[in-house]
C-alpha cells in the first residue's frame, strides 16, 4: 500500500529560497519497499522508530521524518513546529499526513492553544488523548474531528540545538503510551537509544556516561551552506544573500550597513564575484584607515607637484578600479570636505586628478560599507544628506552573529578545521562544555572574534580535543554590551560617593584622623567634622 506525504506551508510564513527549491521537488510517494526500514510491523514498544539523522540540516531532517515516521503502522500523521528567532514565535510550519481521503481533507494543526508552545518552553515530551482532553481543547476538539486520537509533541533538536516541536498523531487511542524514539548523531558508533520522557530531552545523555570528556559531534559544513566565503544557513543570513543575488547583476551602488566583523567585505566581493565585472578589478579603500589630507589622492590620484612631495603622478583608486568594483570601507569617516567630490563622481562617473584640470572618466560600480549610523550622522550635519542617498541605493543589513546563533556551530567547525589546516593539526572535536559557552556568548566582536578566538583555541590545543580559553570570553564580555559598546559604570549616590571618599582617604591614612598626616587634613576638613560625618554615614574601622 502507497504512502502519500502531502506537505503544505503556513502561510503566515515566508520560507527561503533553498528551502522552496527543496518543496518544489514535490511531495515525496513512497511504498513500505521503499522505504526498506527492516522493522516488523508490531507494536512502538517492541521495535520503536528507526534512527532520525538530526544533524542533517532541515531539508534533510524533514525528509528524514517523512520516509522514516510514516511507515510506523499507529502513526497516520505529523507535523514540525519551528522556532522564529525573528518573533520570538513558535508556529506550524511543515504537516505531514497519511491519512484517509474522508479524514485527510481540510487537515490542520492550529498552532495557538496548542501543545507545541508547552514542549518548547519546557523541552519534553507530552502525549495526550484528544477525548476528554481539558488542557488544550481547542487543539484536541480539531484533532478530534479529523479522527485523531492520541498526539504526541517531542523536543526537535539538530547537532544538539533546538529548533522547533515534532508533533505525532494516531487514530488509536493510547498509541505514545510505550513508544519509543531513538536518535542518532553522525560520526557516533552506534545510535543512543532513548526510552521514556526524560531521555527524550537530553539524547547524547548515554554517550556523555560512555565518556568521561564529552564532545559535540558538530554538522560538516555543506556546498549549500557556504556562499562564496559566507558560512551560514540561518534565516536572516539567507534573506541578506537572497538580496545580493538580486542585486550583484545590475550596476547599482550598495551600501552595506553592519557592526563591525559582520563580513561587510565578504558581501562586497560575493557582489563583485556576481556580477559582469567579476573579470574586472575589485579595489578596496578603507576610509578610516588613511589620514583625511591624503585620502583625496588615494581615491582620485595626483599629477607631479601637486602637493610637497608629489614627485610623480600617481593613479587614484578609482582609476585603478575602472570596469571593475571600488569597496569604499567605512564610508561614514570620510571627511566632510570629501564628500562633494565623491558625490559628483558617484553621478557623473568623472573627476579631476588632485593638481589637473583635466577631467578623467571611469566606469566603476561602488560598494560602500559603514558601522556607524548614516541617517543619525545627516541629521547631526556630519554626513551630506544628498551623498547618503545616493549611496543608499540599495541598502543590505548584515545581521550581528548573536541575531543567528544557529550559525555558531557551522562557523566554528568551519575555522577550526580552517586553522588546524594551516597549522598542520588535526582538530576535530568539541568539548560539549566549550560549544554550550561558544553558542551562549553575545560575540560583540561578531565573526571576526569568534574566528581569532578559535584560531587561539587551536594553537592551544595539543591533541584532537580543542582546548578553548573559555575564561578569556567572560573577561572580554565584562564591560561591554552585546553590541560590543563600552557599558557605562553605574551611577552612584552622592552619599555613596561621599562615603567611598572618606573610607579611601582614611585607609591611606591608616585610620588616622587628627593631625597634619591624617584623613581629615587630606580632605580638607576639620576633625570634628569628619568625625560627625562618619558617623552620620556609618562608617566605623570595624565595618571597613
Amino acid at each position: 500500500m502507497e504512502k502519500v506525504m502531502t506537505t503544505t506551508i503556513d502561510k503566515l510564513i515566508a520560507p527561503s529560497t533553498r528551502e522552496m527549491d527543496w518543496k518544489r521537488a514535490g511531495s515525496p510517494v513512497l511504498t513500505s519497499d521503499e522505504m526498506d526500514l527492516g522493522a516488523s510491523r508490531d507494536t512502538f514498544a517492541d521495535r520503536g522508530a528507526n534512527a532520525l539523522a538530526l544533524d542533517q540540516g532541515l531539508p534533510r531532517l524533514l525528509y528524514e521524518l517523512a520516509v522514516r515516521l510514516p511507515a510506523q503502522p499507529d502513526i497516520q500523521a505529523l507535523c514540525v513546529w519551528l522556532y522564529e528567532p525573528v518573533g520570538h514565535a513558535i508556529r506550524l510550519h511543515v504537516l505531514m499526513a497519511d491519512l484517509p481521503a474522508t479524514l485527510g481533507a481540510g487537515m490542520g494543526f492550529p498552532g495557538a492553544d496548542s501543545i507545541a508552545g508547552w514542549v518548547w518552553k519546557r523541552q519534553q515530551p507530552l502525549t495526550i488523548n484528544t477525548e476528554g482532553e481539558t488542557r488544550f481543547p481547542e487543539f484536541a476538539q480539531a484533532l478530534l474531528e479529523t479522527g485523531i486520537k492520541s498526539f504526541c509533541g517531542l523536543p526537535l533538536m539538530i547537532a544538539n540545538r533546538r529548533i522547533g516541536v515534532l508533533g505525532l498523531a494516531s487514530t488509536k487511542p493510547d498509541a505514545f503510551r510505550d513508544f519509543k524514539l531513538q536518535f542518532m548523531q553522525r560520526g557516533a558508533q552506534e545510535a543512543a537509544s532513548v526510552a521514556g520522557n526524560n531521555d527524550f530531552q537530553n539524547p547524547t545523555r548515554h554517550h556523555q556516561k560512555r565518556d568521561e570528556k564529552p564532545t559535540y559531534l558538530e554538522e560538516q559544513v555543506r556546498p549549500e551552506d557556504k556562499f562564496d566565503d559566507i558560512i551560514g544557513r540561518s534565516a536572516t543570513l539567507r534573506a541578506v544573500l537572497d538580496h545580493i543575488k538580486i542585486v550583484a547583476p545590475t550596476n547599482s551602488t550598495v551600501l552595506v550597513l553592519g557592526e563591525t566583523g559582520t563580513g561587510k567585505e565578504l558581501i562586497a566581493r560575493a557582489i563583485h564575484n556576481r556580477s559582469s565585472r567579476s573579470h574586472r578589478p575589485f579595489v578596496r579603500v578603507n576610509c578610516a584607515a588613511i589620514p583625511s589630507g591624503l585620502l583625496e589622492s588615494e581615491l582620485f590620484g595626483h599629477e607631479r607637484g601637486a602637493f610637497t612631495g608629489a614627485i610623480a603622478r600617481k593613479i587614484g583608486r578609482f582609476e585603478l578600479a575602472n570596469g571593475g568594483t571600488l569597496f569604499l570601507d567605512e564610508i561614514g569617516d570620510i571627511p566632510p570636505e570629501l564628500q562633494p567630490k565623491l558625490l559628483r563622481v558617484l553621478q557623473e562617473q568623472e573627476f579631476e586628478r588632485l593638481g589637473s584640470t583635466q577631467t578623467t572618466r571611469v566606469d566603476v560600480r561602488v560598494v560602500a560599507a559603514t558601522s556607524r549610523d548614516l541617517p543619525q550622522m545627516v541629521a547631526n550635519r556630519e554626513f551630506r544628506s544628498d551623498l547618503y542617498y545616493r549611496l543608499n541605493v540599495f541598502p543590505v543589513r548584515l545581521p550581528a552573529l548573536r541575531e543567528r546563533p544557529e550559525d555558531i556551530a557551522l562557523l566554528v567547525r568551519h575555522f577550526v578545521d580552517l586553522c588546524a589546516r594551516r597549522m598542520k593539526k588535526k582538530v576535530d572535536r568539541v568539548p560539549n562544555e566549550a560549544m554550550e559557552i561558544l553558542l551562549a556568548h553575545t560575540w560583540p566582536g561578531n565573526v571576526r572574534e569568534l574566528q581569532n578566538f578559535i584560531e587561539r583555541a587551536v594553537i592551544l590545543s595539543p591533541g584532537k580535543v580543542l582546548r578553548a580559553p573559555l575564561a578569556e570570553l567572560k573577561q572580554s564580555a565584562d564591560g561591554l554590551d552585546a553590541s560590543g559598546q563600552s557599558v557605562a559604570p553605574k551611577a552612584m549616590t552622592l552619599k555613596d560617593a561621599e562615603r567611598e571618599h572618606i573610607v579611601q582617604a582614611l585607609a591611606e591614612t591608616n585610620w588616622v584622623i587628627g593631625g597634619p598626616k591624617g584623613a581629615a587634613a587630606r580632605l580638607g576638613l576639620q576633625r570634628t567634622t569628619l568625625i560627625s560625618k562618619m558617623q552620620r554615614i556609618g562608617i566605623s574601622r570595624a565595618q571597613a
